[in-house]
């Protein structure tokens, strides 16, 4: 009998706290949902601080008593040689700004939707940038969704019809739309092993109508225009459908290559569009990159001419969400408290 009273009464707490923080939640999360939630925020990094933080670490440890001293005495002579110069600069009004070096990292999924943030990105930095500025993408996609990727080169292209100068660094992989995005740049570099190119166009259907008919199923589908569906993956597709099917990959194909044409007019378009895709190091010789080089060579050596600051949109997560996130991880801390208070078992 007290087995089953001391079991009854620790499942009767846990059920009851349960209850109690559900209904909490669905209250909070009814009036959360009602509250406008912000899109996002923009996150600024001093890349340029960092890397003069790490060298300034390593120089400690590296240099002794003595040389550690006399590189103080020299830092704080050139410190303030750079104050009084930079004094001087703020009062000569035609004084020219101190060149900076944006960085944006575009991480691309199959339907690009990253381009949400990258929007943001771009907006924010033609908002303050200059001609005598940089913008420097770090772009890691295989591709994907044409209309997608086709909505992320358009932004990339927003820099370079404000006459800003952009450079794409691909340190693992810009294939198909990921390449598409690329060749916007005015400058592309490459690690040796990245992959690119692959200008091409792919589209694959499953076809279930075999299987449908084996089972006495019919399939009905009913379209106004002769080519609103060319293929379908339940009925049976046509001669006449695939050959449409067909043009329209050719047709995107074209665009793609006039828009690499476009955007890189010393590129032999004929010889690279063929869909495959090539190793940094081939890649150069084709044309299709313009240096060997990986992003932190490339924005290390920047940071001692330019001001680097990274730039990055981050979605703010709902309240709703917020809150139900941490509601469920206080659920299991108590419930494991609960065990462990009301344990029925030997241990």
């Amino acid at each position: 009998m007290d087995f089953l009273y001391e079991y009854g009464m620790f499942l009767a707490k846990t059920v009851t706290l349960v209850l109690a923080v559900v209904a909490i939640l669905v209250a909070i999360t009814a009036t959360a949902i009602k509250q406008k939630h912000k899109k996002g925020e923009l996150e600024i990094t001093d890349l340029s601080a960092e890397f003069e933080d790490v060298e300034q670490d390593i120089t400690h440890q590296l240099l002794s008593k003595e040389e550690l001293k006399k590189k103080e005495k020299a830092d704080k002579k050139q410190a303030k040689e750079k104050a009084k110069a930079e004094k001087n600069a703020a009062k000569d009004e035609d004084a020219k700004q101190e060149p900076r070096l944006f960085v944006v990292d575009f991480n691309g999924s199959l339907d690009a939707r990253e381009v949400k943030g990258l929007r943001e990105e771009i907006s924010a930095i033609l908002s303050v940038a200059t001609k005598e500025d940089e913008v420097f993408v770090r772009l890691e996609s295989g591709g994907g969704m044409v209309h997608g990727y086709g909505l992320a080169s358009s932004q990339l292209d927003r820099i370079r019809q404000n006459d800003i100068p952009l450079t794409v660094s691909v340190d693992k992989v810009a294939a198909s739309g990921g390449y598409m995005m690329a060749c916007v740049a005015n400058k592309i570099i490459s690690a040796p092993f990245a992959i690119l190119g692959s200008i091409g166009v792919i589209a694959q259907v499953p076809n279930f109508n075999k299987l449908l008919k084996k089972h006495d199923v019919e399939f009905e589908q009913l379209t106004a225009g002769e080519f609103k569906r060319t293929l379908t993956m339940f009925g049976e597709n046509t001669e006449k459908g695939r050959e449409k099917f067909v043009e329209e990959l050719e047709e995107t194909h074209e665009l793609f290559k006039d828009f690499v044409s476009e955007h890189r007019p010393s590129l032999d378009v004929a010889k690279v569009a063929t869909g495959e895709h090539w190793f940094g190091t081939k890649a150069k010789e084709l044309g299709l990159v313009d240096e060997i080089q990986t992003s932190d060579d490339y924005l290390q050596a920047a940071s001692k001419e330019r001001k680097v600051v990274a730039i990055k949109f981050e979605t703010r997560k709902g309240f709703a969400e917020k809150l139900t996130k941490a509601a469920s991880l206080s659920i299991e801390n108590v419930i494991g408290k609960l065990w462990q208070n009301n344990r029925i078992f030997p241990g």
